[in-house]
């Protein structure tokens, strides 16, 4: 893989990963054949600030988990309402990690 592309690819995407993990995806990338590359560069990460956002001003419907994929915690958490807006809280502290998470998952589908 060219180095210039995996360079571009992790400064404009690393926020969407913990900080630790970025230079295995670097290095996990300059493996990956030209061909995965396109599909690659088409993933759509979630933003965690965006994710954070969603949390506190709907995480009682669920909205935040329904953004990331978790479908069966956002029906959970609508028909709850928020695990009577404990559950919601919690991810108000949690919600960031869970996201960048999920887009590592995301990745991982590819390298």
């Amino acid at each position: 893989m060219n180095e210039q592309k995996v360079d571009l690819f992790i400064t404009t995407n690393a926020r969407y990963f913990e900080s630790h993990q970025v230079n295995n995806i670097r290095e996990r990338l300059m493996k990956v054949d030209e061909s995965k590359w396109a599909s690659i560069q088409a993933i759509d990460f979630k933003d965690p600030k965006t994710t954070i956002l969603v949390s506190i001003f709907a995480g009682g419907l669920g909205i935040d988990r329904f953004m990331i994929g978790d479908t069966g915690l956002g029906v959970a958490k609508l028909l709850t309402c928020g695990g009577a807006g404990i559950w919601t809280i919690i991810d108000w502290f949690g919600i960031q990690k869970i996201t960048r998470q999920k887009n590592l998952e995301k990745i991982n589908l590819y390298i």
